[in-house]
């Protein structure tokens, strides 16, 4: 059995002068950033995190704006193209530290930031990142699905939870098709104990609520996402759970017939959180890929 690979702790800014946490897994290699989805932290990539580390690359998971510990902006800007300009700046990062565009693997949220943030725009149409992967994202996703997904997020962020057990209650109603774990210890991480004593979520509320908030399924959002799956021309893998709520059978076609040269796994038993859900699969389909970029 191999053995765990220890983060190091790492600090990056944002578009707007913003701190993000980092984990950084290994040592030496080219770089992959590990983008979460909404409401998720860092802590999702571990297990990936350390799978990077052992195909010698330097995996780096990150927390997004407004997510785990990661700083809340003053102006609340959380919209999809505020998600997408960190990204850009990260990548610009990354490439500095290591001399080479980063992979970029991107989960809902992070997948749509990943997407948007990839072409520099105008007549430019060098990539940011070296190759893109989509985890349980396209451009045309399940409304019902979203609302769903937003419905959890929101059931509990302003009252919370009077325990951790109280919240582990919470999720496990909403995701009854995945075994309990042993411990609390990785769902604590996504909570945050205030001074009145309840745990809440450790996001921004403002994500959801604010008036510069995210939104899914606009016209406007689609269409962007769209532009910007035609214009993928680096390595490309989209990685769907098979029972998603929010990535349908019909969208994963769609999304392969904007970008006809990406690569498709789709993962059986997995729904939205594909990593969490079945992360065997998952950790081979990453593993496959990067080692092809080789």
């Amino acid at each position: 059995m191999s053995r765990p690979i220890g983060p190091a702790a790492a600090m990056f800014k944002g578009a707007s002068g913003n701190m993000m946490t980092g984990d950084v897994y290994g040592e030496e290699g080219a770089p992959v950033l590990l983008l979460h989805g909404g409401g998720q932290t860092r802590h999702a990539w571990k297990r990936t995190g350390e799978l990077i580390a052992r195909t010698g690359r330097v995996a780096y998971a990150v927390d997004q704006r407004g997510h785990g510990d990661a700083e809340w902006v003053d102006d609340g800007a959380y919209q999809y193209t505020d998600f997408a300009a960190d990204a850009r700046v990260l990548a610009d990062t990354l490439a500095e530290r290591s001399g080479e565009r980063p992979v970029v693997v991107g989960a809902s949220l992070g997948g749509m930031a990943a997407l948007l943030a990839n072409n520099r725009g105008g007549s430019d149409k060098t990539q940011h990142f070296a190759a893109l992967v989509l985890v349980d994202i396209t451009p045309r996703v399940d409304i019902d699905g979203v609302a769903k997904i937003q419905g959890f997020m929101r059931a509990h962020s302003q009252e919370g939870f009077g325990s951790i057990a109280e919240a582990a209650d919470a999720v496990a109603a909403y995701l009854p098709h995945r075994p309990r774990p042993r411990s609390h210890e990785g769902l604590k991480k996504n909570l945050r104990l205030h001074p009145d004593g309840r745990w809440r979520w450790h996001w921004d509320p403002r994500f959801l609520e604010g008036n510069r908030r995210i939104g899914a399924g606009s016209a406007e959002v689609e269409q962007a996402l769209v532009a910007a799956a035609k214009n993928v021309t680096i390595p490309c893998l989209l990685v769907r759970g098979a029972s998603s709520e929010l990535v349908q059978e019909e969208h994963a076609k769609d999304f392969l017939r904007l970008v006809p040269h990406a690569g498709y796994v789709d993962v059986g038993g997995a729904r939205h959180m594909v990593a969490g859900d079945r992360n065997d699969q998952f950790a081979n389909a990453i593993e496959g890929f990067l080692k092809n970029l080789s």
